[in-house]
């Protein structure tokens, strides 16, 4: 089983190389908190808050996968090069239509550090009758 590693597995960066490689491999989650049943909402991941990622041969990031608890939604792959070649910002756009409120994650890759997962991010579902 492979180590997975998370930001906040650091209280407090001790200096800015520490803060950059922990930021640069962490999978953000943009989304709603609330949706109506069926709806289809956006989610944005997006590799790193201030720091970018490499993406070069050796060193870029193989996938983003999208979580709901123990069930893998879907799944973004990388190839080196993917993003220029440059040092970027590895985002990805998932959609879905959730019929249940749902608790996402996002598990991120990286070629050369390892497996990286994002903090939970709650979505409620709004049903017609209005409860959740």
């Amino acid at each position: 089983m492979p180590r997975i590693s998370k930001y906040s597995d650091i209280k407090k960066p001790e200096n800015e190389l520490q803060q950059d490689y922990f930021d640069r491999h962490t999978p953000y989650i943009e989304c709603d908190d609330q949706v109506k049943e069926g709806e289809i909402i956006k989610i944005k991941v997006k590799m790193g808050s201030d720091f970018m990622h490499p993406d070069e041969g050796t060193h870029h990031i193989g996938y983003i996968q999208l979580w709901d608890r123990e069930t893998m939604l879907a799944e973004m792959r990388y190839l080196p090069g993917a993003l220029g070649g440059k040092t970027a910002h590895a985002e990805v756009d998932f959609y879905i239509a959730p019929m249940v409120s749902v608790c996402l994650t996002v598990m991120a890759y990286c070629t050369k550090h390892g497996l990286w997962q994002s903090e939970a991010k709650h979505v409620n579902v709004i049903h017609p009758e209005g409860t959740v």
